[in-house]
């Protein structure tokens, strides 16, 4: 079943295109916690002699993620992976997601990934072949290339 185009005339990227960048995405993510969660929490640990409880160094994983997540979508709708694979987060009409619908996407893609991945398979089903996410948050995920 052929995926549906977008309002502004982009069609979905692959499955594996996708696969592709969220591999590529998990080292650029390990770089970013290198400097937002590892060297602070080091830092902190080592000038105060501070060790946080584990719910607290995981909410700082958390907020540390979410924020590059937020500040690339919101930029220009790619992370430097999603630019790679030239694969842009919109909206179905092809407008930028609004903070709402970015700060949702992100809530929804942790037990979508958490589940086994379930949230992922969905879009090889999905008529759109969108992830449970994106659909549910009203954004999409739109191939780029040229």
């Amino acid at each position: 079943m052929p995926a549906t185009v977008d309002a502004s005339g982009d069609e979905p990227p692959t499955i594996l295109r996708r696969i592709a960048s969220m591999a590529y995405e998990s080292i650029l993510l390990a770089c970013v916690l290198l400097v937002g969660f590892l060297l602070p929490e080091l830092a902190l640990g080592m000038a105060y002699n501070i060790a946080w409880p584990g719910w607290a160094l995981w909410g700082h994983v958390f907020i540390v993620i979410g924020a590059y997540f937020a500040w690339y979508w919101r930029h220009g709708g790619q992370t430097l992976a999603m630019q790679t694979w030239k694969i842009r987060l919109s909206t179905p009409s092809g407008t930028t997601p609004t903070l709402a619908q970015l700060a949702l996407r992100y809530f929804l893609a942790w037990p979508s990934l958490i589940f086994l991945g379930a949230g992922l398979f969905w879009a090889i089903f999905d008529r759109d072949r969108q992830f449970l996410h994106d659909r549910l948050a009203g954004t999409r995920l739109v191939f780029k290339g040229g």
